[in-house]
């Protein structure tokens, strides 16, 4: 006879049971890395099992995560390149990017496969433009606002050169590389 109030290292069939079903209601609402179940898993699992042990608890969520990758509804290379392609085309940088997926949990060979594709000087013609810099610019340029604009490439992670080009070009030039980028991204990205 086990005494039941010492927890044991193997999870119980409730516990699996729990992290299975965890698992497909997180991937069926949105994308996730292998980190991001992992911690999700772990973290509802310390709230939903009172004495549940380390053990259980890192054997739950690897459950959960194999469980994914069995599934195939877990794939951290995918995550990486509709994070990558979406962030661009919000005027995000490669080194903001690969700063983020980093931060989720994502390999930094999965990041830079990523990357490959990823456009800095369409990402920054995007940048300006939401934020009517450069070529958008409503206002007169002084220098605060000469100042101002380019430390904001700066702060966003372009390099000064992509920066400097994006600053100088004209309306015309910075529409035409919005316009090439939207038409080079292959057909099952575009809606």
């Amino acid at each position: 006879m086990t005494d039941e109030t010492v927890p044991s290292d193997i999870p119980t069939s409730r516990m699996l049971s729990w992290a299975r079903n965890s698992a497909i209601y997180r991937l069926e609402r949105r994308m996730m890395t292998e980190k991001q179940l992992f911690d999700a898993i772990t973290r509802k699992a310390k709230e939903k099992f009172e004495e549940i042990s380390a053990a259980q608890l890192k054997a739950i969520a690897d459950f959960a995560v194999k469980f994914a990758y069995d599934n195939k509804v877990l794939d951290d290379s995918a995550y990486a390149e509709i994070s990558t392609r979406s962030a661009v085309r919000g005027g995000k940088s490669k080194r903001a990017i690969a700063q983020k997926l980093a931060a989720k949990g994502v390999s930094s060979d999965k990041v830079e496969a990523a990357l490959e594709e990823a456009d800095d000087l369409y990402a920054a013609a995007i940048f300006v433009r939401k934020r009517a810099f450069g070529p958008f610019r409503r206002v007169e340029l002084d220098e605060k606002r000469k100042a101002k604009e380019l430390s904001a490439f700066a702060r966003n992670g372009f390099s000064f050169d992509i920066g400097r080009k994006i600053f100088d070009m004209s309306f015309e030039d910075a529409e035409e590389i919005i316009f090439a980028g939207r038409s080079a991204a292959p057909q099952h990205q575009r809606s």
